[in-house]
């Protein structure tokens, strides 16, 4: 089962690798954060820089819950793990589903590129396409987009990387 831990914002790398270290291995199978990849112009050359995809998150895989809630005692900065009330409560099928395809296995959410064509965005291109849908908003200049998916129980707001070539 996938859980998602809340954590203060910038410090989701330090708890992560809390997290590794202070957790016996039996009890968790995998630690994470989906990042994804940006572009940007520095001083006259194109940087590819990666990105936390859901700041304030760290996602963990486990079966033995009990045994992680008592290890994530020795984890400093922890905020909360996700859930409803006092239930914590795992990702559902379709949001696993939805990170798996979008971020793959190192959850490593890639540039996509497209097209606008008559105000539409056609993407051909990386993670993004097929999934024009959940675009809300694009700013060519910084080659980004910012999706809204339901997650954790609610609408996310995230941005990933997309370079619009062509604008008809």
């Amino acid at each position: 089962m996938w859980y998602v831990m809340q954590v203060r914002t910038g410090t989701e790398e330090s708890i992560r690798v809390q997290c590794q270290s202070n957790i016996p291995a039996g009890v968790l199978e995998r630690c994470f954060i989906p990042y994804y990849e940006e572009r940007k112009h520095i001083r006259g050359t194109w940087i590819t820089q990666k990105k936390v995809l859901f700041p304030g998150y760290v996602f963990v895989v486990t079966d033995k819950l009990d045994q992680l809630y008592e290890s994530l005692r020795t984890v400093i900065g922890l905020t909360k793990l996700i859930g409803t009330g006092q239930d914590i409560v795992p990702l559902t099928d379709q949001e696993k589903h939805f990170l798996l395809e979008f971020g793959g296995e190192e959850q490593m959410v890639a540039m996509s590129e497209g097209i606008i064509e008559d105000s539409k965005v056609h993407v051909y291109s990386g993670p993004l396409k097929g999934k024009e849908g959940y675009i809300r908003k694009i700013d060519r200049h910084k080659r980004k987009a910012w999706l809204e998916i339901e997650m954790f129980g609610r609408l996310q707001r995230v941005q990933v990387g997309l370079e619009i070539v062509a604008k008809t």
